[in-house]
């Protein structure tokens, strides 16, 4: 009897599906279209030649590239970012940055692992140089751990944004985790595991937090960090000994006494300079931007709230993404030599690791608002805007839903088990409990579950208890200066060299010695597609 009541669900639920001859694509009944214009055929020639005209109206922007705007979208892979479009309305929506004029491949991975981490790709993306899985600011000569090994200055490798300090721009970067976290790290840090954000962690591994600089120390103290302009995130417990208390009364992590806010405070009056520390909203706008040349902001004890939940709990002293990156500018843009400022769309990263769907697709739409609120305030003459990710994860948009389905919800019915599926999934992670029924049970019906509320684990297939990331390549998207060059596919380590050459910073910079050998090859690349973009 339950066997025939599973096949009635199941006939019930497919009767409009019609399996073709090879039994693969799943054939459909018609729909009506969503544009009654989408039937005919001039709308989609007239769409094409759209794009074609715009392509061709393009032109090349040689001019060098006072300021650039570099945002890392944590974890921000192809199925993250066409979910969103769908989170925000239709299939056709664009995101700010997939209207930009040029695009290319990231190929990521770390020197010993085929999937990377946020260490190693930031390593590579901001110094140019491939590491091992955990290691930051290091060459592959460093092993996980070894911190004798970090400590050999040449094995330690130097940031794009040092690169920019040389060059007297000012400096900075934004981020929605803690501000000692493996992304931002890459900034400044040079260290043999991402985890040693203070000393208590470096002694966990037994080894000398004396001679061993944790992150927060070089945030505060190193040549990188102690030069930036702006420092954003959350973060503060691992600037704070333990027996202290943050602004909003949590206790720090540290065990050797430093209070590093208090440190970076001292260190900008020794040396005379313009500064503010802020810890919310409130006083984030109370800040005068004409006499402020350095700012600090750590808004949490941890990593900054989800904007889902600034939202939804009314957190009016927690500023968005966007918030913090016009803050940002308004500090930086002063500088008669430009800028470099780096901004992490973190929490896109933290809540694929939970399988939360609903917060990966706000926080990638909080993302593009952020780089709308960039462009807003720059002119493309002068200024890259550069937009990648650093790795992928396991989302899968999947199945055959009709055209404007909810893609927080059900794609169709297996035609194996007859129980619907959802649209998104996971390839493994903690979702798993949300799929499986215990025991030999077979799946949990989704429908039947909150799919909207947003500490749902999405369906995944393998059980883990993190969501692991996903090693396929990510995309590359620039607009202003010498944006063309950034076509193609190409190893994640070129990115900075690429942004460098249109900035000419570190070794593209005048007098430079490498600028001799390096600068006709990459004039060749630029020569070449701008050669194949006119035939286009």
């Amino acid at each position: 009897m339950r066997l025939i009541f599973k096949f009635l669900i199941a006939f019930s639920a497919i009767a409009a599906v019609f399996t073709e001859d090879d039994g693969h694509h799943p054939h459909f009944k018609t729909v009506p279209a969503k544009n009654a214009e989408e039937t005919t055929s001039e709308f989609w020639y007239k769409s094409a030649q759209k794009v074609l005209s715009e392509k061709l109206k393009q032109k090349l922007n040689e001019n060098e590239a006072k300021n650039i705007i570099f945002f890392i979208g944590d974890g921000m892979d192809f199925p993250t970012t066409a979910a969103t479009r769908m989170y925000l309305g239709a299939e056709e929506n664009e995101l700010s940055f997939e209207k930009f004029p040029h695009f290319g491949l990231s190929v990521n991975y770390c020197v010993d692992r085929k999937v990377p981490d946020s260490a190693c790709s930031a390593t590579a993306y901001l110094t140019g140089v491939k590491a091992n899985y955990g290691t930051i600011g290091v060459n592959a000569n460093v092993k996980r751990y070894d911190c004798k090994a970090a400590m050999d200055a040449k094995s330690q490798t130097e940031s794009i944004v040092r690169w920019a300090q040389n060059a007297g721009k000012a400096t900075g970067f934004v981020t929605t985790t803690r501000v000692t976290h493996a992304t931002p790290a890459g900034v400044y840090s040079s260290i043999a595991n991402r985890y040693w954000e203070n000393d208590v962690e470096v002694k966990k591994s037994n080894c000398d937090a004396k001679v061993t600089d944790d992150i927060a120390e070089q945030l505060i103290n190193g040549p990188t960090g102690s030069n930036l302009n702006v420092i954003m995130g959350g973060g503060r417990k691992m600037l704070l000994d333990k027996s202290m208390k943050d602004d909003e009364g949590v206790n720090g992590e540290r065990s050797d006494g430093q209070n590093f806010i208090e440190t970076w405070q001292k260190l900008q009056g020794d040396q005379k300079r313009n500064f503010e520390y802020v810890w919310n909203k409130t006083a984030l706008n109370k800040v005068d931007y004409d006499n402020t040349n350095y700012l600090m902001g750590l808004f949490e004890a941890d990593h900054c709230r989800y904007n889902l939940d600034i939202k939804k709990e009314n957190l009016k002293e927690e500023p968005t993404l966007t918030e913090m990156v016009e803050a940002a500018i308004k500090v930086l843009k002063k500088n008669k030599n430009g800028y470099f400022l780096f901004v992490e769309g973190g929490r896109i990263d933290t809540a694929h690791h939970d399988a939360f769907v609903q917060h990966a697709l706000e926080e990638t739409a909080e993302m593009a608002r952020a780089v709308d609120k960039a462009l807003s305030m720059t002119n493309e003459t002068d200024t890259l805007v550069v937009v990648s990710a650093d790795h992928g994860h396991t989302l899968t948009y999947n199945g055959y839903a009709q055209r404007g389905n909810d893609i927080l919800g059900i794609a169709g019915t297996s035609d194996e088990d007859g129980i619907p599926y959802t649209t998104l999934s996971y390839a493994n992670g903690p979702g798993y409990k949300n799929t499986y029924n215990e025991g030999a049970g077979g799946r949990k019906d989704p429908s039947t579950q909150d799919l909207k509320a947003l500490d749902f684990s999405f369906p995944a297939t393998v059980p883990l208890e993190v969501e692991s990331h996903g090693g396929a390549h990510v995309g590359v998207w620039a607009k202003g200066p010498f944006s063309h060059i950034f076509v193609g596919n190409y190893e994640q380590n070129a990115i900075p060299y690429l942004m460098a050459y249109a900035g000419k910073l570190g070794p593209y910079s005048t007098g430079s010695a490498f600028i001799s050998v390096a600068s006709p090859f990459l004039l060749l690349i630029a020569v070449f597609t701008s050669v194949r973009h006119l035939l286009m």
